[in-house]
């Protein structure tokens, strides 16, 4: 029997304070008036200044606070975030550690990269540090983009499965016009794929986009949208309703879609550890490792991960925020499988990221601080994109090799005692 103590204990708490009828009042729909914001689609020094008058009369905020998040540098660059934001009162500082050099062996990534990561969680640089310090002695690490494509996935609904089949027919007669209505909105963007998906009255179309050297979402919206009122001028049968996304694609989320077939950049990472670098740089050996790595795929498979990793999302979220990434897309991006073998005594490790959405151009990417970010990997600007997700690729490797390093040697508490300080 399963036996919810946490459970017992709130509810303790709450008869403690709050009889039924009091309960009942407090989750009640409130009719008291809401203040509303005047909203500022512009980032200006005056919209900030007025939000933050409201900010200090209606919260516990001080003027020490909007001086920290309104400072004399961001004042300075606003003009710099008119396109990324709306009401915008300043800007936060995380702080930002550096690790390297990391060394990849790629395809379109070649050499020592030093690769700033923003992040407020102790002990993680200090780990990604230890996992490029062991790689770099090993001769660096392979890494190749394999596969690209960021996925739309518009539905459209009508009234029977039989209007659904005449369309689906139609699509497949349409596919030229319906790339070219597409592309016309956008100079980089390419539909390299449209593959119908059809469930009775309702039809998904699966279109994928090459976007260059952007992350591509804002592009493939456009895009599709476009194509979609094409679609609906000209298609034999028109749908009652229809949506540029149907909730299909694995935008912003995890989905065995994505794990299969890709939504982004598919990056593949491996390294091989002589046994002799394992022992004096991460203090376990290569049994210890592979030990510990069966434990936790176990633990992936009862857990019903998408995938089987130990922690992507902390690579890439602190990568993602220091060079200007949608930081919502480590949602998706940090699915994957890491796998580790004994390669005739050493160990091999490898990585694989399906979904990763990365870009060196465009969205957050021109921001003053994310620039320089970019710029301290040498990866801004045109033709740098697929270096990129193999320079995040190897990152995770990084992070893979020594946080199972940590597990498998029993130093995994012990390092956060350390770098955490006891906070």
């Amino acid at each position: 029997m399963i036996v919810p103590f946490h459970i017992s204990e709130l509810l303790t708490r709450l008869r403690e304070r709050f009889d039924e009828n009091a309960i009942n009042r407090a989750l009640m729909a409130s009719k008291r008036e809401v203040r509303r914001l005047r909203p500022a689609r512009r980032a200006s020094e005056q919209s900030a200044r007025r939000f933050w008058e409201r900010i200090l009369a209606d919260t516990d905020a001080n003027k020490a606070d909007s001086e920290m998040i309104l400072d004399p540098q961001t004042v300075a660059d606003l003009p710099a975030y008119d396109a990324n934001i709306e009401n915008m009162i300043g800007t936060v500082k995380v702080p930002v550690g550096i690790v390297g050099p990391l060394r990849v062996n790629g395809i379109h990534a070649q050499g020592d990269f030093l690769v700033p990561l923003a992040t407020s969680e102790a002990a993680l640089v200090a780990s990604y540090g230890r996992g490029a310090d062991v790689t770099a002695a090993a001769g660096g690490i392979s890494a190749a983009l394999t596969y690209d494509g960021v996925l739309r996935t518009p539905a459209f609904k009508f009234g029977s499965a039989a209007e659904t089949g005449v369309f689906l027919n139609w699509v497949v007669q349409s596919a030229e016009a319906l790339k070219a209505a597409a592309e016309a909105t956008t100079r980089h963007g390419k539909l390299v794929s449209l593959e119908p998906a059809m469930d009775n009255e309702i039809c998904f179309l699966r279109c994928r986009f090459m976007t260059g050297d952007a992350s591509g979402q804002n592009m493939v919206t456009i895009a599709t949208s476009a194509m979609c009122e094409y679609i609906v001028a000209n298609a034999p049968v028109k749908p009652r309703a229809w949506y540029v996304e149907g909730n299909y694609s694995g935008d912003k989320k995890g989905s065995f879609l994505g794990l299969l077939t890709g939504r982004g950049a598919k990056v593949t990472a491996s390294a091989t550890i002589p046994a002799d670098i394992v022992r004096r740089k991460l203090r376990c050996t290569v049994d210890e490792m592979l030990e510990y790595g069966r434990v936790a795929n176990l633990g992936s498979l009862l857990s019903g991960q998408l995938g089987a990793q130990a922690h992507y999302a902390n690579a890439l979220a602190a990568l993602f925020i220091a060079t200007g990434q949608d930081a919502a897309c480590v949602a998706e991006s940090a699915v994957g499988f890491t796998r580790m073998e004994d390669c005739d005594g050493d160990l091999m490790v490898s990585v694989t990221l399906p979904n990763l959405l990365v870009g060196t151009v465009g969205g957050g990417t021109g921001l003053p601080s994310q620039s320089a970010g970019l710029r301290i990997l040498g990866l801004r600007g045109s033709g740098k994109r697929p270096a990129l997700a193999e320079v995040a690729a190897a990152l995770c490797l990084c992070g893979e090799i020594s946080i199972v390093a940590a597990m498998a040697a029993g130093d995994f508490v012990r390092a956060h005692e350390r770098y955490a300080r006891h906070r």
